[in-house]
Order: structure tokens, then sequence, then C-alpha cells
């Protein structure tokens, strides 16, 4: 049966809180909500719990609340209207001794109640009377099969459930999961029918769609996807069959990025699915449309076709052959069972390069998690790895030493391109002095067509420069810059004028990777250049292993700096000509004026001058 995804995990306790976090490592797209102070290792935090508690279930996110299930009766209570779309909600206890799914049971909640209570050794207190008394959900199918009416299923449950005649008529796929519990069919007047036609509003019966066509698109580069959709559409309906019994579109891997094919799958809520050449090539026998002008472009004689067969294997026939409109071809596969479509052919492949900040969870932001916890493989430097360890428990992880980055992004594209969602983990922000750069870089440089054809995307993350100020203050209010002291890749006498600029500027100044074993003159030099610019009394900020075990926070003069103040860990933040140093209780705090005070003073001189004019 079917389990949510992308499920907020809702805790209101540090205890609850660390249940939470267990449990989402092991949920697709889970999210941590926790209490602000009282749930430090949440993704996201609130203050008005039964604002942020109303928000997610008007989403439609399936929420496990790792609270009393009072709290979220009450909450949600006035939101309750219509059972069939509402989201699975479960109360889960903060021991994990019962999960009571409140709402949603055969949208999912009565699956993820049983699926925590595993995990927890506890109990799943379900109640639906169709679980109970008949041993299945007939409004949650198995995965890829739907529901044509989906208010039908009430009436047959109750008529199973009195021991009435249901009848059960199969004309596509199979009845297994019905089967299975045990059920007994009968002719009767109201009953259950599997297809995968095309059905009108007038039929009785309760109708499920397996998902056992598959959809082959071949198309020009470039093809404008509402011709495909349209395509799709007709082809379709002309032969009658219904676009909820597709399981997927599937095409040639030189369309994996083709937006047209990715924009049909997603009108019909399928994944797409991609075939080698070689692979679609031997279908050639089996074609009923083969064409030398095909094959001369990618290699094999069909591909709407061929991939329409080679997805529904050696049993399955082609239900409908290739279908042309000005730029693009369709045709219809139909397997004898259901089909899983993560078993065919394989999926775009996307790499995701993460910035997971300085460390801490709590300055990680939801979206890097998320990505993390959905990847196939993660690819980083063995430190990085081990900080986000709660979150890729159980992936397979390929970890190297700091200074082999090119390697890292090579297989990390390389794996990518296998088919799998890979995360490529950096430390602060992905684009600041990390890895995103290097990634486009190597696509540039060698434009091979596997990497070329890979879904990209960046995750932000809290740069060692932000978390810096956050903790001091807020000395980078006004124009700053960012300067590597590292010449391993930038020759030294670029970074000298760029030091040089940044002082005449009068910029405050983040200087990254400071010091090194061997390198040792540089951050002397910097601190010569910047100190003939401005005050010797000028406050810099040694901000050291920010986030994690072992933080530090210091504040000396501009003066003092030598390279003994720091390493490789450090994030040196020199202020300008303005920054202050001011001592409120005992804290130190460093801020940078933008200029508010002169704006205050001019317009106080302003209205002055307007009164003594009136008067």
């Amino acid at each position: 049966m079917n389990v949510p995804v992308n499920t907020v995990f809702f805790a209101l306790t540090a205890t609850g809180g660390d249940l939470a976090v267990r449990l989402a490592a092991d949920r697709p797209g889970a999210e941590v909500h926790g209490l602000v102070d009282r749930v430090p290792q949440a993704d996201v935090t609130f203050d008005a719990t039964a604002d942020h508690l109303r928000a997610l279930f008007a989403a439609g996110r399936p929420i496990v609340g790792v609270c009393a299930a009072g709290i979220l009766i009450r909450t949600l209570a006035p939101l309750l209207n219509e059972k069939y779309t509402e989201p699975a909600v479960v109360a889960l206890a903060e021991d994990g001794s019962v999960a009571v799914p409140l709402l949603g049971g055969h949208h999912g909640a009565n699956a993820l109640a049983r699926a925590l209570a595993l995990a927890t050794g506890g109990h799943a207190a379900v109640t639906t009377a169709g679980d109970i008394g008949l041993g299945i959900a007939l409004d949650n199918p198995p995965t890829g099969w739907r529901i044509a009416e989906v208010t039908r299923t009430k009436d047959v449950a109750a008529a199973l459930l009195a021991g009435d005649p249901v009848s059960l008529r199969v004309e596509a796929g199979d009845a297994a999961w019905l089967t299975a519990s045990g059920l007994s069919f009968l002719d009767g007047a109201d009953g259950i029918r599997i297809t995968d036609r095309a059905i009108t509003a007038e039929d009785p019966a309760l109708v499920f769609h397996p998902p056992v066509l598959v959809v082959g698109i071949g198309c020009e580069r470039g093809a404008d996807a509402t011709e495909v959709i349209d395509l799709v559409e007709k082809t379709l309906a002309d032969a009658g069959l219904a676009p909820s019994a597709v399981a997927c579109v599937v095409s040639v891997d030189v369309k994996a990025d083709e937006a047209a094919v990715h924009a049909a799958a997603a009108h019909l809520g399928v994944p797409a699915r991609f075939f080698t050449p070689a692979r679609l090539e031997a279908e050639t026998p089996r074609l009923a449309n083969p064409s030398d002008i095909v094959f001369a472009e990618v290699g094999c004689h069909g591909v709407a076709e061929g991939a329409a067969l080679a997805a529904v294997g050696g049993d399955g026939v082609l239900a409908v052959e290739k279908q042309k409109s000005k730029r693009a071809t369709c045709a219809i596969g139909r397997s004898i069972a259901p089909l899983d479509p993560t078993e065919i052919g394989a999926k775009r492949g996307c790499l995701s390069v993460v910035g997971i900040g300085p460390g801490s969870p709590a300055w990680r932001v939801p979206a890097a998690t998320k990505v993390l916890a959905a990847a196939d493989e993660v690819v980083g430097y063995r430190l990085y790895l081990d900080l986000v360890d709660d979150v890729i428990v159980g992936k397979p992880r390929h970890d190297s030493a700091l200074s082999e980055e090119e390697a890292r992004v090579r297989l990390a594209l390389d794996k990518a391109a296998e088919g799998k969602d890979v995360a490529l983990v950096c430390s602060g922000d992905a684009g600041i002095y990390a890895l995103a750069t290097l990634v486009f870089e190597l696509l540039d440089r060698e434009d091979r067509a596997d990497w070329n054809r890979l879904e990209i995307q960046v995750e932000p993350g809290i740069s060692a420069i932000q978390a810096a100020a956050a903790r001091i203050g807020a000395p980078i209010g006004h124009d700053f810059c960012t300067v590597s002291l590292s010449d391993l890749l930038t020759p030294w006498e670029e970074i000298v004028k760029r030091l040089e600029a940044a002082a005449a500027g009068d910029f405050v100044v983040a200087l990254y990777n400071p010091v090194s074993k061997r390198r040792r003159i540089q951050l002397e030099t910097a601190q010569r250049i910047l100190v003939a610019a401005r005050p010797v009394e000028t406050p810099v900020v040694l901000a050291r292993n920010l986030g994690r075990e072992g933080e530090a926070i210091n504040v000396i003069t501009l003066g003092e700096l030598t390279s003994d103040h720091a390493d490789m860990l450090t994030l040196v933040l020199i202020g300008n000509s303005q920054t202050r140093l001011t001592k409120r209780g005992e804290r130190d705090w460093v801020y940078t004026p933008r200029g508010y005070a002169a704006k205050m003073a001019k317009t106080a001189e302003s209205v002055l001058e307007t009164s003594e004019c009136v008067s």
C-alpha cells in the first residue's frame, strides 16, 4: 500500500525532535519541523504552533505529530471538510509506543502508522473498518494504480463488509492485491472493474486503472511541449485508453534532457525513463514502422515504438502503432502485468551540488536536507559527509581527501550519468569557494554528451562569512568583499591586486583560507596592505569551527593580526574604517554602520530649516 512521501514530522519538545530526526532520515523527502528554542535539531522552526500546523495541512503535506493527539485534533478540526482530499495525519507518542492515524487513513495514514510502529517497535492503532474487516483499503491501492471515481469505494467496501455479492472483472493487469486479502467475489450488481480503457461517468463499477500502459515518445530537438502533450492525449483518446493507466513515459537516452518529454510525463503525472539506442535497436523485429532515417539519426530503427516495447517487455505488445505530429511521434505499449517504473530503463540523472552550511544541522537549510535525504548516492570530502551522516545514513558514499576536488566532481558527474540522483556535498555555500563552479567548468570544458543530459541544481547554504557575522553582530551590514588567500588556483600577484583594491575601496574584507602549513606569509601580507588604509584599531573577527564542536569567536585589532591567529578552519573578518566594536553586558558586538545616523541628522537639519522658513 502507499506510504506518503514528503512527510513533515512535527515536534514540540527536544525528546520528540530526537525521535522525529531518527524516523525522518528513513523517509524520502521528509522534514522535521520543531518549536523554536525547543527543537534545535529541526530542519524548520516555528513559534506559532497552531498557525504552522494548519498551514502544513492546508498545503496537503502528510503530517506526523510527535505530540499528543488532542493537539492535532483541536488545531485541525476547523479545517476538516473533504475526506477524499485530506492529507494523512498521524499522532505518534514521544516514546514511539503508539502511532494513531487520525486523518487520511486510506490516503496513507494507516500505512504510515504501521511503518512508524515497525520502526519504533510500537503499535499502530488502526481503526478504519475496511482495514480491519477486509484486510485492505480499497481507496489506497498499490503504488501506480489510480481510481476513476474514489467516492465509489465506500459503497463497495460496505457491500463487502456486509457479505453482499460484489463482482470482480479484470480486463488489464491483475487483481492480486485484492484476491491476496482472501476476499470473495461473486456476480453482483455493484462490482469492481480493473481496466486500462477510458470509462464514462455512467459506468456503475468501482474502476481501478492499473499501471500497464507506457507512452513512447520521439521528437525533434526543441520540440514544443504543447505539441507533444496534444499528440499523447490524442493517441490515447483515439485508442480509447485511459491516461490513468499509464505507468511512465519512455524515450531514447539522447532525449533525457528534452523538455517536451518531461513535460508530457509531468502532464500525465508519471516519471520519464530512458533507454540506450542499442536496447531500442534490439526491438527492431517487433516494430510496426521501422525507419532507416531514424537509425541514421540516433542508432535505432524506432524511438517511440522501440521504447514502448522495451518498457513492456517480451510479453507486452504494441497497443498503438506510431502516431505522428509535425515534430513528434508517439506509440503506446501494453504490459500483461502492472509495471514498476523504477525497473524500466533509467531515469534522467541529477547532480545536486549541496551547500551544508558550517556543519551544524541547525544551520543547514531545509532544501539541502531534503536533497541529501532523497539522493541515491553522495560524494564529498570525508569530514563534510560525516557532518551530515544522520541524513545520509545507509546511502553509498564516496569520500576523498580535501585536495582531490576535480576527482570528486568527475565521480559525481559520472554517477549521475548512470541515471542516479547524486548529491555533491560542500561546506558553507556550494557556490562560494566550493565545487559548484568546478562542476560548470568541467561541463563547459569537456562538453560530454552524457554529462550534458543531466539535470543540474545548486542548493545554497550558509557561508562562513554569514555565520561569522551572525555570531558577532553585524560586521557586513555595509559593502564587503571576500578574498581567498590560497594561491593554489589563483596566482599570488592577482590576490595582492584584489587586496589592494579592497583596501582602496574601504570594503569590509572576509579572508578565506588564511593560513596553511606551507602558507604563512599571505595573511601577514594582507594585514600590511589593509592596515595601511584603515586604523590599526579596526576590529578583526576570528571565527573558527563555526557551528561545530570547538567553535571559537574572538575579536582582536588589525594591528595585532598575525599568521598565528588563524588556520584553514578560520575565517578572518576585517572591518572597514567605520566598523565598530561595542560591549553590552558581557558580550562583545561588532557592527559596520550604513549611514543611518548621518541620514537622520540630515533629515533633522532639513526639518529645522523648514521650520525656520515658516517662522
